[in-house]
């Protein structure tokens, strides 16, 4: 199942299986040995009835007996052993896939918030799991040994030998029309499933608001709705697939009825001994057991194919970085230049040939309408969306040399909605890290947030969760500013930060921009509400992602109303010459 095409995607996966096939080699040792042992129960049955009985010998049947226990006792250890093994790479392989495909899940969201891969990633990788642990395997595992028992029962008799090839080639057909008949049912519903769950998400984070506005009814219906479909579909995939499950098994039951029946005949020919009949009928059991469980076990098999393509499909999308060289501290030098930039799912640029410079010591104002493209912009400077065309140096490195986890360090980004995370004040204010006391504070002072933190109930230590608790929106704000702060960032990125404060958290944003640029930094504030500006040197403005002007905050603002009471003039009465 680990064979694809050549994708990169898939060659990681097989490395990864790689990485586990020292047990791989193991289970198959421990499994070729728990298949021959299964030749215990047929060579017992052969011995007692042509043997045994025969002779009339006690003790050669005490022999047989104590030989077949420890045999079979060996056998069960075997299998144990197996079993436990074939756990071990499942976890393997899950402890090597995690962080890669986490990695690639939160980066494709952050591009593509709605993929389904990397919204399914870690049920995927724990799909994967599963798998090692389950019947499938031990199936997939014993069926290349089906020949051995085939051709010992054709050593009993050709007759006998046919008949089993014909029962396996009818449970194997129906192992095919099951994978026909449930593959599209069960993708169906996983995919059903994984948009209700996505629902559920959206709508826990959100419950605040849907109390509020009264709509928790009708977001319910909606979710139920979509939960009924994927359980619809779950049940019709399972009954599907259970009657054929169904169907191998009676079929299996009635071929050793049958092999013993056939094999009776060809004991009154002369041609066949008691014992052997037994024995073959066994045999045929055994032969036909991995394939009965395949079909039984279809629906995990399923399950993990596609969370294999899924998975595939993500590493593919996302493909894994090389090793960056480490970059020194760079100086607060922002150089963007034809800066084009395209969301990502769209097809139009919501920024076209946008240039513009930022030194150490300066904050940079980004205003205009809203779809200007600011927030467009501050995502393009945190690295998070890569330019169309264009580039964006800081320090004169473009930011994909630098490793993402060190670039983040190095910007103290504060969103138009600040996300908080499960854990306390201080674990969020130090970005989820090993908290630093000293740094985490000095933040919270920095953005005016450490009184307001102290008369909490538990001070830096209130634990929150990711809708920031009782916290007020300014609070979660406030935090967030500490957030962006934490760990004196080169370049301080701020979307909106004054949407959610009063006069007393706006004048502590700009009291924190002033002391960043005083600690020679670099800021640029996206703002609609002049108050975000006034710490500014420089001012951006932008219409429909063109550049409509760049300069001294001042000169720009004279210059935005001296053209805006021109236009007046031109159309006022008496003004139009």
């Amino acid at each position: 199942m680990w064979r694809s095409g050549p994708s990169p995607g898939a060659a990681e996966l097989r490395l990864a299986f790689k990485s586990q096939r020292g047990l791989f080699i193991a289970t198959i040792v421990f499994s070729s040995a728990v298949n021959l042992l299964m030749l215990t129960s047929p060579l017992y049955m052969l011995q007692v009835y042509d043997r045994v009985l025969g002779s009339q010998s006690e003790a050669t049947l005490v022999a047989l007996t104590l030989l077949m226990t420890a045999l079979f006792v060996i056998m069960a250890v075997f299998d144990h052993l197996r079993s436990r093994i074939l756990a071990r790479i499942g976890a393997g392989l899950q402890d090597a896939l995690d962080p890669r495909v986490f990695n690639a899940a939160l980066t494709r969201q952050s591009t593509a918030p709605d993929d389904t891969a990397a919204l399914a990633a870690q049920r995927d990788v724990e799909a994967i799991r599963t798998f090692w642990s389950s019947q499938s395997v031990t199936a997939l595992i014993d069926m290349p040994w089906a020949p051995l028992y085939f051709a010992a029962i054709f050593i009993f008799h050709p007759i006998l030998g046919w008949l089993a090839i014909a029962g396996a080639a009818v449970i194997l057909g129906m192992a095919l029309l099951n994978q026909r008949n449930t593959h599209h049912a069960l993708q169906r519903a996983n995919e059903t499933a994984l948009l209700a769950d996505r629902q559920a998400d959206r709508m826990r984070a959100e419950a605040e608001t849907l109390r509020a506005l009264g709509m928790t009814g009708a977001a319910f219906a909606r979710w139920q709705k979509t939960r009924s479909t994927a359980l619809q579909e779950n049940i019709a995939a399972g009954d599907s697939g259970g009657s054929w499950s169904a169907a191998s098994r009676g079929f299996r039951l009635y071929l050793q009825s049958a092999m013993l029946g056939l094999a009776a005949w060809v004991v009154l020919q002369g041609e066949l001994t008691a014992g052997a009949m037994i024995a073959a009928s066994i045999l045929m059991g055994r032969a036909l057991q991995p394939i009965e469980q395949t079909v039984a076990q279809w629906p995990i098999l399923t399950r993990t194919l596609g969370a294999r393509a899924r998975l595939a499909e993500l590493l593919s999308r996302v493909p894994q970085t090389a090793p960056r060289t480490a970059l020194p501290r760079p100086a607060a030098k922002i150089e963007v230049a034809n800066l084009t930039l395209i969301p990502p799912g769209q097809s139009a640029p919501t920024l076209r040939g946008l240039s513009f410079s930022l030194q150490p010591g300066q904050a940079l104002g980004v205003i205009g309408p809203s779809g200007a493209g600011k927030s467009t912009l501050a995502r393009a400077l945190t690295g998070l969306w890569p330019p169309a065309s264009g580039s964006i140096r800081l320090d004169g490195a473009s930011l994909d040399q630098f490793d993402p986890d060190r670039l983040g360090a190095l910007i103290g980004y504060l969103p138009q909605r600040v996300s908080l995370f499960d854990g306390t004040i201080a674990e969020n204010i130090a970005r989820l890290a090993p908290t630093d006391d000293a740094r985490i504070v000095a933040a919270a002072q920095a953005a005016a947030a450490h009184d307001m933190i102290l008369r909490l109930p538990r001070g830096y230590d209130t634990r929150l969760d990711s809708t920031g608790g009782l916290l007020s929106g300014g609070q979660i704000q406030r935090i967030g500013l500490a957030r962006a702060l934490y760990g004196q960032p080169v370049l301080l990125i701020l979307d909106e930060p004054n949407s959610n404060l009063d006069n007393e958290g706006s004048l502590a944003v700009n009291a924190a921009i002033r002391a960043h640029k005083a600690a020679g930094g670099a800021a640029l504030i996206m703002a609609h509400r002049p108050a975000a500006i006034q710490e500014c040197d420089l001012l951006l403005v932008l219409e429909d992602g063109l550049r409509r002007a760049f300069g001294p905050r001042d000169q720009v603002l004279r210059d935005m109303v001296q053209n805006a009471g021109d236009i007046v003039g031109k159309v006022a009465p008496g003004g139009i010459r």
